[in-house]
């Protein structure tokens, strides 16, 4: 049975005093497992220790514990949210197999020319880059129709636009990400914010989007926080204790998460292709920043593709920190490009 006497008059009798903390609407005490290591446990006990038997039961079970914990981190939540929202054309799927109109600007870009000579390459991974974009402006209703040049800030969702002309693909991958075709198209949030910013004064590289249309509804950049830094707190905790299984529980819960929540009959609890898409957005538009962020420290930037992948010239280590976490990058492998001359000793500095 539970203590019935008073925490106060109990801490009297010398015991130090237990760390309470915040478990979505209760509250849970320091040495209580939290959802995540209480899942793994269970699959341990249930897979009598086999690691590899444990792992693949928890990932096949990682969409439905997603949205469990996705409940249980949004209970007396402020913000009230439609999980299944009717939806603009723009939205729907143009056939059978086929994409809607939404282009995430998703980055297949690699430098076109190198100066003379022989070059080493690094090719940096960056760590849970779906897990970092989760923080991004999602819309929290169903999504309303504007037109005109306005941005209210406030709000989010996709916008159709005229992007303005890119002149630096010599040095940097374009921020609309590989399209070939001109004229208007539907972006998301994250890509419009990105190039309003890259249009802005402080960097100063391109003309501003022109915006013609918009659905949009309140937003906030909040709302999978508490979802977002319970993930990450695991996948900490699994790196510092060498847990690769909750660490693929992990990955399996943020991925499947973001590549379930458009139109899967493997999560019929939230239909919001439009968050799929922002949130896919927010990664492309974190692995542009981080681009350019090599770009002004002086690296050469040499490739940005998808999600994860930057390959720099350069040495790397004074711009972006190596290891594990989520603020840190991996090597995923090194090469070298070009020819040395007769004359050169086949290291450069870039």
């Amino acid at each position: 049975p539970a203590a019935s006497q008073p925490p106060a008059r109990r801490a009297a009798g010398g015991k130090p005093p237990v760390r309470v903390e915040n478990a979505g609407r209760r509250a849970k005490t320091e040495d209580e497992p939290g959802f995540i290591t209480a899942k793994v446990a269970a699959a341990l006990a249930k897979c009598d220790g086999d690691m590899e038997a444990a792992t693949a039961a928890l990932i096949k079970q990682a969409i439905p514990d997603a949205m469990e914990l996705l409940d249980r981190t949004r209970t007396g939540g402020r913000y009230d949210v439609v999980a299944h929202p009717a939806l603009p054309e723009i939205l729907h799927k143009q056939s059978a197999h086929g994409p809607d109109q939404i282009w995430e600007a998703r980055p297949k870009w690699t430098r076109p020319h190198l100066p003379q000579g022989r070059w080493e390459v690094t090719a940096l991974d960056i760590n849970g880059a779906y897990l970092s974009a989760l923080k991004t402006h999602l819309p929290l209703g169903q999504l309303e129709h504007s037109t005109g040049f306005a941005h209210d800030r406030r709000r989010a969702g996709v916008h159709l636009i005229t992007p303005p002309a890119w002149d630096h693909d010599a040095d940097l991958p374009n921020p609309l990400g590989a399209r070939d075709e001109p004229g208007p198209l539907w972006v998301t949030e994250p890509t419009l914010r990105l190039l309003q910013r890259l249009s802005g004064p402080k960097y100063g590289l391109c003309g501003a989007p022109e915006i013609h249309e918009s659905y949009t509804s309140g937003s906030t950049e909040n709302l999978l926080e508490k979802f977002r830094t319970e993930l990450k707190d695991a996948r900490d905790r699994a790196i510092a204790e060498d847990d690769e299984v909750t660490l693929e529980y992990v990955k399996a819960m943020y991925s499947k998460f973001v590549s379930t929540m458009g139109a899967s009959n493997y999560n019929r609890e939230l239909y919001r292709p439009d968050w799929m898409h922002l949130i896919r957005s927010q990664a492309f538009a974190n692995l542009w920043m981080k681009a350019f962020k090599a770009y002004e420290n002086g690296l050469t930037v040499v490739r940005a593709m998808g999600t994860d992948e930057l390959h720099v010239i350069g040495d790397w280590h004074h711009v972006f920190p190596e290891g594990r976490a989520v603020t840190e990058v991996k090597v995923k492998d090194t090469y070298t490009l070009g020819t040395a001359g007769a004359d050169e000793t086949g290291e450069h500095d870039a």
